[in-house]
């Protein structure tokens, strides 16, 4: 019992880290950190939504789906973490204000937050929603490696963004996913006590 609290507590964590990372630093500039950010900033400025809702709009389509391929705990896992990101940005992008000094030192904080967060979620058995829950189905239907695939829809997503809202985004947007990328695997692959009761495997058994 004690494990299964801990892991929901570096969950909320972890969700945290990554809206702030979205409403701080990503967000005022347009930036996705990912494939349903894009949507959702897209969705923001086609519609006048929310940056909170359409970040959950974007992801509420892709966990439909989530439930028959990766089982209900993975699921019930990464909705919480929708839900507690969108909160997240609800709350800091409308109501609490942040200087920002450059757009270089906002990408790199901004990278830095998102890696951890998701790291975090990674490794209590979560997800981040958004485009990993496509890329795993496509990957697994295909037999394709989940990470190309994954690669492959951002870009897609990133594109038109660059094209609706600002063609320099496509760039900030690959350069944040590669920095992210990298913490990501260093939190995931740091020699810390896991978490038995939970598995970073997707794959429902």
């Amino acid at each position: 019992m004690k494990k299964l609290i801990i892991s929901y507590i570096l969950l909320l964590f972890g969700a945290f880290l990554q809206g702030l990372s979205m409403s701080f630093f990503l967000f005022p500039h347009s930036i996705p950190s990912g494939g349903a950010a894009g949507l959702a900033l897209l969705v923001n400025h086609w519609f006048g939504f929310p940056l909170g809702l359409s970040l959950w709009l974007a992801n509420a389509v892709f966990l439909v789906f989530a439930y028959q391929y990766f089982g209900s705990s993975w699921t019930f896992r990464t909705i919480i973490a929708v839900a507690t990101t969108s909160t997240t940005i609800s709350i800091l992008a409308s109501q609490v204000p942040f200087p920002h000094v450059h757009i270089i030192l906002d990408i790199l904080a901004g990278s830095l937050f998102f890696g951890i967060g998701v790291g975090i979620l990674i490794r209590v058995g979560s997800s981040s929603g958004g485009m990993v829950i496509p890329a795993l189905m496509i990957a697994s239907y295909k037999n394709w490696s989940p990470g190309k695939v994954m690669m492959v829809i951002n870009l897609m997503v990133f594109l038109l963004t660059s094209l609706v809202i600002d063609y320099k985004i496509v760039v900030f947007a690959v350069i944040c996913q590669f920095l992210s990328t990298r913490v990501i695997d260093y939190i995931y692959e740091l020699r810390i006590h896991r978490i038995a009761l939970l598995s970073p495997y997707w794959r429902k058994k």
